[in-house]
């Protein structure tokens, strides 16, 4: 299989994997207008906030900002709104199995093209509490000053 390229990844959600434990990783198209998928390929889009909410059987990412796209005119879209994304029947019936459990969280982790089509990487996630993350860290730096000692 051939390897996926990073010039192709147009925005990461960096916070996600300090705030949650990610359990499982989907991929979903996203139905996006002309100005939005012109604002994307210009990587004019912040994941931080954002969130999948499963509303009546399909998915919908909120509070995701894609930039107005600054040759658009009139026809310009609005930066904060919801978004389709589309999922199998079955994903979308496991991700609101999750979504109703307590504690678990459905958010963006990455936006990427596929052959030219923008594609999210959503994961299920669970929220780390501020232990879990001082622990993360300090493992981090272990291993990072482990690394130093056998390099040198």
């Amino acid at each position: 299989m051939k390897k996926e390229k990073n010039e192709n990844l147009i925005a990461q959600n960096k916070k996600a994997h300090h705030d949650y434990f990610i359990k499982e990783t989907y991929e979903a198209g996203i139905a996006l207008t002309g100005t939005e998928i012109k604002s994307v390929r210009a990587r004019r889009i912040n994941l931080r906030d954002g969130y999948v909410q499963i509303i009546n059987g399909s998915a919908f990412l909120e509070n995701v900002h894609i930039s107005e796209y600054k040759q658009g005119n009139r026809y310009n879209h609005e930066p904060l709104r919801s978004r389709r994304l589309l999922l199998h029947k079955k994903e979308l019936a496991r991700l609101a199995k999750d979504q109703s459990a307590r504690g678990i969280a459905i958010i963006p982790l990455k936006v990427y093209l596929k052959h030219g089509f923008a594609k999210v990487l959503i994961g299920v996630g669970q929220g780390k509490k501020k232990y879990d993350k001082r622990e993360t860290i300090k493992k981090r730096d272990q291993e990072r000053e482990i690394r130093r000692q056998y390099k040198i």
